[in-house]
């Protein structure tokens, strides 16, 4: 490491202190040599029974003497002096130290390091200036030490090599000043980025090069090369991919996968790595004899095997084997057997690559939990991360449980790194639980703009934060402010009421519209508490009250009599009461290539408002992806009944079809109209029914240009209402139908989706939409 030391002095002092620092040197060498003594200094022996401590300013004297260690009165040798010598020196907190014997006295002189006055960051642009006095030991009115200021500089070349600029240099200029005191100035040379041109893979047979390179979390350079930081050369970052790697053969069955090797070849003309994975993927195995077995006495195995939902001929994944394990565990608690832990046996059978598993259900060593320990949760109280773990002080310690426990802990979001690790107490019986965070941020104020193709141009202003007051709540508040439209919204969530797997959330919402395909104004105003809780591994039960005040006003003279008789009725006060079942199995279901989306809701409105009416909606998703997970199929079947119980139904309670719903249309393009009035404006229906089917497939571009092709076919429509105008609406259900293309294009802002569509049925009077630019989702 290099310092740079400047003074304002002339060129003659500078000397003169020189020749001193030499003259010091030499003085305490003689000292040395004649108290010491060269050739018998084992020995010499001293006995001090006083010290006298000079040249301290800011250290006690107790302090250093009790550094040195040095007892008084007691006879130590010369070597044992140099080691207390020796221990001075390593604190790190003076510039020189000197130990001169005087008789039954030793002096001890020393010359401190200076205080810092300052720390400063020169030359910086990638990593601001907040991010990098962070990683800091040296502080202001901290003691200056080398060692610490040379640590500083290495914590800050490694945030840079982590951001792929390998050739970053720090180097840490010490300026003196009065006092005794100094500021450090870290000058950087940030240098470029090296990035990786090619991702490459060697013995890869059943994935492609492109599936494997969508794994990594380190991407190829291209076009969006100055947004996308993924494409930078960083060493810690492959050895990530490489577990990435492993996590996703195995999750298919590929039980003796391999990274056998990873070559990075650094490109000195194109400043770039080129970087090949080695790898052996083996032979799939699959699932055959599954068993569930124990010698305890208490346990009844006849419960237990009914719990394992693995099938023979499924094939393998170590979730799915998890998921058993802790289905197995969870009803030995629920069964007071605290001290049983299942040890899955695994057979293989290399000649049919088949595995039998065995479910052991043994007894585990009678360890406990002593505490859990938290650290580094500055703003975050203890009670958010204690509540992620499912054991308590006293309860038996499950390795699976802890494990389980550090990665609810990452999922919450609000800490950059996580660590959390068992130690030995003091008692042989029992375990410390170590975790340890470090924090991120997690608030966000932002200003914008934006467009969209019913609304038209607004101003944005949102303000979210994801740990209120250390306590894990979510607070978010927003604002769009249009030509024609306003709308606001305030959302609080506390993931876990009163302490338990329960979580509220209320919801206000006040939203004023006029959109482009309508001839009256709409106003709706809502406030909507509600409680979430699972019901189940994969179903989630959400319980609701909601208070709305709705109207539709400023109707054209033009419209339908049915839309001007709704807005002579006023405004609309609805209590109403609500649940939504979710069965999700996306991404955390046994088969890792498909997933299934269930939700079914209805809302109640019947306690005393205007509106008395049952709202029922159901939707139903799957995806499946083949061709060695290339390609994805998707379908969704959703359909939605409003009862008004022999009443008439209002404007902002019925149905509309928009542009996500229903391809190819325009937002209430379809659905019932008023043939005799001049504006034909949609009225909406009370029921409608939707099917969705599309395919999403690489077009052979670039993977670091994110950009995948799909195609779609949607059927559906929209109809029924309970005020036809004496016949003049045709509420009855036709068919429409439209397919066309689309381009996904993952981008730094979000996932982008282009729509090309054509109506293939419609009716005379719809209103229909080729183009469409939406935020892609799943179903």
């Amino acid at each position: 490491m290099r310092y740079i030391f400047c003074c304002q002095s002339d060129l003659g002092s500078v000397f003169i202190n020189l020749l001193r620092r030499l003259a010091l040197v030499f003085l305490f060498a003689i000292s040395i040599t004649s108290v010491i003594g060269v050739g018998s200094a084992e020995a010499q022996t001293y006995r001090f029974t006083s010290f006298s401590v000079q040249g301290n300013d800011h250290i006690g004297d107790e302090n250093i003497i009790g550094q040195a260690g040095i007892t008084p009165g007691k006879s130590i040798s010369a070597s044992a002096l140099n080691q207390a010598y020796q221990r001075v020196v390593n604190t790190g907190l003076f510039e020189s130290v000197d130990f001169i014997p005087r008789g039954r006295r030793l002096v001890i002189k020393v010359v401190e390091f200076p205080s810092i006055n300052r720390v400063n960051v020169e030359g910086n642009r990638r990593i601001s200036d907040e991010t990098a006095l962070g990683l800091f030991q040296s502080k202001p009115r901290l003691v200056f030490s080398p060692n610490v200021v040379e640590q500083d500089a290495a914590a800050l070349i490694q945030a840079y090599r982590a951001q792929g600029r390998l050739s970053a240099m720090v180097t840490p200029r010490i300026i003196k000043r009065s006092n005794n005191r100094v500021d450090v100035v870290f000058e950087v040379s940030e240098g470029r980025t090296v990035e990786v041109e090619r991702l490459s893979f060697v013995g890869n047979r059943q994935f492609s090069d492109g599936r494997l390179r969508r794994v990594l979390e380190t991407k190829q350079a291209g076009s969006l090369r100055a947004l996308i930081r993924q494409d930078n050369f960083v060493e810690d970052r492959i050895e990530f991919d490489k577990a990435l790697l492993r996590d996703f053969y195995q999750a298919r069955g590929y039980i003796d996968f391999q990274t056998l090797s990873v070559a990075s070849e650094f490109s000195r003309e194109r400043n770039a790595f080129f970087v090949t994975f080695n790898i052996r993927e083996g032979q799939k195995y699959k699932f055959a004899n599954i068993t569930t077995t124990t010698d305890l006495p208490e346990v009844d195995i006849a419960k237990f095997q009914r719990v394992s939902r693995i099938r023979s001929g499924q094939v393998y994944s170590p979730e799915a084997v998890d998921n058993t394990i802790a289905r197995l565990e969870k009803l030995a608690l629920k069964k007071g057997l605290n001290l049983v832990r299942v040890d899955p046996r695994v057979t293989r059978n290399d000649r049919d690559m088949t595995l039998d598993l065995e479910f052991a259900l043994v007894r585990g060593p009678r360890i406990f939990v002593e505490r859990i320990d938290i650290e580094g949760n500055a703003t975050t109280l203890d009670r958010v991360i204690r509540r992620q773990f499912r054991v308590v002080e006293g309860d038996p310690f499950n390795p699976r449980e802890i494990r389980e426990a550090a990665a609810r802990i990452r999922a919450l979001g609000l800490f950059s790194a996580v660590g959390v690790d068992a130690r030995q107490s003091s008692a042989p019986d029992q375990v410390v639980i170590d975790v340890e965070v470090q924090e991120q941020k997690t608030g966000s104020l932002s200003f914008g703009g934006a467009y969209n193709f019913s609304t038209g141009v607004g101003l944005t202003a949102k303000y979210m934060e994801r740990n209120l007051l250390g306590r894990g709540q979510t607070l978010n508040f927003d604002v769009i402010l249009g030509l024609d439209n306003s709308t606001g919204g305030l959302t609080f969530i506390e993931p876990a009421f009163l302490g338990r797997d329960l979580s509220f959330r209320l919801d206000g919402e006040y939203r004023q519209t006029e959109y482009d395909y309508t001839n009256y104004d709409t106003q709706k105003a809502l406030i909507r508490p509600s409680f979430g809780f699972p019901v189940s591994e994969f179903g989630k039960m959400n319980v609701r009250y909601a208070l709305s005040n709705n109207k539709i006003f400023n109707v054209d003279a033009g419209s339908s009599a049915v839309l001007h008789t709704e807005e002579a009725a006023g405004a609309v006060l609805s209590n109403s009461v609500g649940y939504t079942f979710t069965y999700d199995t996306r991404n955390k279901g046994l088969n890792p290539s498909a997933g299934v989306l269930l939700q079914f809701s209805q809302d109640y409105a019947a306690l005393g408002g205007g509106d008395n009416s049952l709202k029922s909606t159901v939707k139903l998703g799957g995806e499946a992806k083949v061709f060695n997970d290339q390609v994805a199929l998707r379908v969704t079947l959703e359909g939605g009944m409003l009862d008004s119980y022999g009443a008439t139904s209002v404007l902002t309670d019925r149905f509309f079809l928009n542009s996500t719903k229903l391809r190819g249309f325009s937002p209430a393009g379809v659905g019932p109209r008023d043939m005799t009035a001049a504006n034909q404006d949609a009225l909406g229906g009370n029921t409608y029914a939707v099917a969705r089917f599309e395919t999403e497939f690489p077009l052979g571009l670039p993977e670091e240009l994110g950009i995948n092709g799909g195609l779609f076919f949607d059927i559906g429509s929209v109809w029924d209402l309970d005020n036809t105008n004496g016949g003049a609406v045709d509420d009855t259900m036709h068919l429409r139908s439209s397919a066309g293309i689309s381009i996904f294009w993952k981008t730094p802002i979000g996932p982008l989706r282009f729509n090309f569509s054509q109506a293939l049925q419609k009716e005379s009077y719809d209103k229909v939409r080729n183009f469409d630019l939406t935020i892609s989702t799943q179903f």
